[in-house]
């Protein structure tokens, strides 16, 4: 009565109820209105009233009764005990026949919003109270038998709505109770995963420090020292040229050993040729296609000398997204790759778009459903994670989402900066 279950509305009555939750005042002139007709009708329904014409004075407290309920939210003790007394004057000023304590529906629906809006010890004496007024009162001034079924009937309505509506108010803090725990436990993870990479990155940049600052140190003081005795003493150059090779092998070997516990087991060692870009792109597409995958590649317009982080970025990102469009679209999917210069002089940069259509037959994630693009079959992927930092970190943007259509499609946007020097 107070509120509609999102989860128990259906599609064509969303908007209704979206509107009804937005006007709560028009949601109960409903409830009233419909309380009004339940107290006439229950009025003349019952086989000792049928020959009782409704009297005037019953109508005009039937319609006080209903007309209050439209400010239970409000005041719900006050609406309460309005219609308790309403029903109270009900009951004892009827001397020509049997009361029609159908106007106790008015009473239902105020206790059970007064018990929806308290906690559990009130609810009860409020419906203990309620109750025992209205029974007693029944009692007392009825034409009826003591122990009729109208006032038992009052009794157990009373008892009915009390009940109600603790039951509602504490399955209302159930669910809240668990939003919150779900909500607190989200953000505890957060926070947790945020202080492990930031313990990780840490320590990672102390041990490159450790490793990269005493090295380079010593390999600065040897190249001195070779550079000042080179035509006076060759030997000691040489001598001093010897460790500055030693040094610089050290520093290798240790930032090997520090990148290698980034690395997982079963990953590739690092590559010993140059960077790879956009120049051997064509290598790359014909590893995919080989391994059984459609790949359109559109000639890329006059690109002109690019930066070599860019080129890199640029690589790598087609790299990244032609993996997973093997991994998760299936190798009979269908990629197209499109590269082109975009923007003025002033703001130009290199737009990357990869999009495939989705068409392949997509290995089966955990209980049967799909992986997401970017997402590891066998645990949580990097691969979109990763791609974005290489973007960030150029100060570009990086656009990853599924199509309408099917598919998906990654578009990044690098800038391209003025070139200076050996860029």
């Amino acid at each position: 009565m107070d509120s509609v279950t999102p989860l128990a509305v259906g599609p064509g009555l969303a908007r209704p109820h979206r509107w009804l939750c937005a006007h709560p005042r028009a949601l109960d002139t409903l409830v009233a209105i419909g309380v009004l007709a339940l107290i006439l009708i229950g009025a003349v329904a019952g086989p000792r009233m049928r020959h009782q014409p409704l009297g005037p004075f019953f109508v005009l407290l039937a319609v006080l009764a209903a007309a209050s309920l439209v400010f239970r939210r409000d005041l719900p003790r006050g609406v309460l005990a309005f219609t308790v007394a309403l029903t109270l004057v009900e009951i004892v000023t009827n001397d020509e026949g049997p009361p029609r304590t159908s106007i106790v529906f008015g009473v239902v629906v105020a206790l059970y919003t007064a018990a929806t809006r308290t906690d559990r010890p009130t609810t009860w004496r409020l419906g203990a109270a309620t109750a025992v007024l209205l029974t007693g009162a029944g009692m007392l001034f009825s034409l009826n038998p003591w122990y009729s079924q109208e006032n038992w009937g009052l009794f157990a309505w009373a008892g009915l709505a009390a009940a109600t509506g603790d039951a509602v108010r504490s399955r209302r803090a159930y669910v809240a109770a668990i939003e919150e725990r779900a909500v607190r436990a989200e953000r505890t993870r957060e926070e947790e995963a945020r202080r492990r990479v930031a313990e990780e990155r840490l320590r990672i940049a102390r041990e490159l420090h450790d490793v990269v600052a005493h090295h380079i140190a010593l390999v600065n003081v040897q190249a001195g020292v070779a550079s000042h005795v080179m035509d006076n003493r060759p030997d000691q150059a040489k001598e001093a040229l010897a460790h500055v090779r030693q040094a610089s092998r050290s520093a290798l070997e240790e930032l090997r050993a520090t990148v290698g516990l980034l690395r997982q087991y079963g990953d590739p060692a690092a590559p010993t040729e140059p960077a790879p870009g956009l120049a051997v792109l064509d290598q790359l597409v014909d590893g995919f296609v080989r391994a059984g995958m459609r790949v359109r590649a559109q000639p890329p317009e006059a690109l002109g000398p690019l930066p070599g982080s860019v080129d890199l970025t640029a690589y790598r990102v087609v790299q990244e997204a032609l993996t997973n469009v093997h991994k998760h679209a299936g190798p009979g999917a269908t990629a197209e790759i499109r590269i082109a210069r975009v923007g003025g002089a002033a703001g130009s940069a290199l737009e990357v778009t990869v999009e495939d259509d989705g068409a392949g037959t997509r290995p089966e994630g955990p209980e049967g459903e799909p992986p997401a693009p970017g997402e590891e079959t066998g645990g949580g992927g990097h691969g979109l994670l990763g791609m974005r930092e290489r973007v960030t970190a150029l100060r570009g943007s990086c656009e990853a989402t599924p199509l309408p259509e099917g598919g998906f499609r990654v578009r990044v946007r690098l800038p391209l900066q003025p070139r200076r020097g050996g860029d």
